[in-house]
């Protein structure tokens, strides 16, 4: 989370996504909840929409992340995704120049997509700064996007889980990485999802086969971001 959130910038919401919702919503009063919260799956308000290039290179990463840990039987893992509120801030929106608002090219001009292991929060901060301390964009690191409010269900549909978009835009600068990869589907977690599946519906809750993890993370994350057209 550190590594993640390292920037200039105050980070004035924080989600820890994994796809699943028993027991998925934070345990603090509304009025309790600030920048330092992590809340969770249930508690998202956001839609997020990413420029076309961003969008695809995340897709792609993603999916790339995903199959990697389901072949290592990792499961349990999130994406932590961290919001600033661009119209809070007052920094320059020089920050956000040309050169630095699309997906970095090698120089034979093709993305550089780097290794499986890219988005992984155990990779160090990707924070860099050009010599007048800009911060450069980078997938998943100080990236330019719009925050879409979410309207609430009044009635929990698993389906959908998060709402409908209510239209309503804000510009924000979005952090996200994939954390939490270090916990494999032993027998701990196998009894787990026994125990838990007798009293829950076996597809609402975290402990489950990574194969099952991995697919349900990735619907999930891709109904939360989607490209802005």
């Amino acid at each position: 989370m550190g590594n993640l959130f390292c920037s200039e910038y105050m980070i004035h919401r924080r989600f820890d996504l994994k796809g699943s919702w028993h027991g998925r919503s934070t345990d603090k009063p509304e009025a309790d909840i600030d920048a330092a919260t992590t809340l969770k799956d249930l508690d998202l308000n956001f839609f997020f929409r990413l420029q076309k290039a961003w969008f695809q290179e995340f897709c792609m990463q993603v999916d790339r992340d995903c199959e990697f840990l389901e072949q290592e039987k990792i499961m349990d893992y999130s994406l932590l995704v961290g919001l600033h509120f661009r119209s809070t801030s007052q920094k320059n929106d020089a920050l956000f120049a040309d050169s630095c608002s699309a997906p970095h090219q090698s120089p034979g001009g093709t993305n550089q997509q780097g290794t499986n292991l890219d988005m992984l929060g155990t990779r160090l901060s990707a924070v860099s700064l050009d010599p007048t301390r800009w911060a450069c964009i980078e997938l998943g690191t100080n990236m330019p996007a719009k925050a879409e409010l979410i309207l609430r269900r009044t009635n929990f549909d698993s389906e959908m889980m998060i709402g409908e978009p209510s239209g309503e835009l804000y510009d924000v600068i979005l952090f996200f990485g994939i954390i939490d990869i270090l916990q494999d589907y032993d027998l701990t977690k196998k009894i787990e999802h026994a125990y838990k599946s007798m009293q829950h519906d076996p597809t609402s809750i975290s402990a489950v086969d990574p194969k099952q993890y991995s697919r349900r993370f990735r619907d999930f994350i891709f109904r939360v971001f989607m490209e802005d057209t």
